[in-house]
């Protein structure tokens, strides 16, 4: 039960804090300059730019799940001999 009071009491606490700082903070614009240089920077390219990005992710994931496959064979492989060598030492 004295947990529960622990938590009651900070959430009032937390919330008086941000009572306090909704009525003594005021809203900021920014600078006029700064909005402009942002939405000329930030703006949806063309259709063909972005298929050919996916084109060039789906090539991207094609290489990389090669690379891994070789990787999983050599690994089985380096392991298989492994076990054979071992298996003729033993015998």
């Amino acid at each position: 039960m004295h947990h529960q009071k622990d938590d009651s009491s900070a959430l009032k606490s937390l919330a008086s804090l941000e009572a306090h700082l909704a009525g003594t903070l005021r809203p900021v614009a920014p600078p006029s300059n700064f909005v402009q240089r942002l939405s000329e920077r930030i703006r949806i390219p063309e259709r063909r730019v972005i298929v050919n990005r996916l084109q060039d992710w789906k090539r991207l994931f094609l290489v990389f799940g090669s690379v891994m496959s070789g990787m999983v064979l050599v690994i089985t492989l380096a392991r298989a001999l492994y076990f054979l060598a071992a298996r003729k030492r033993i015998v």
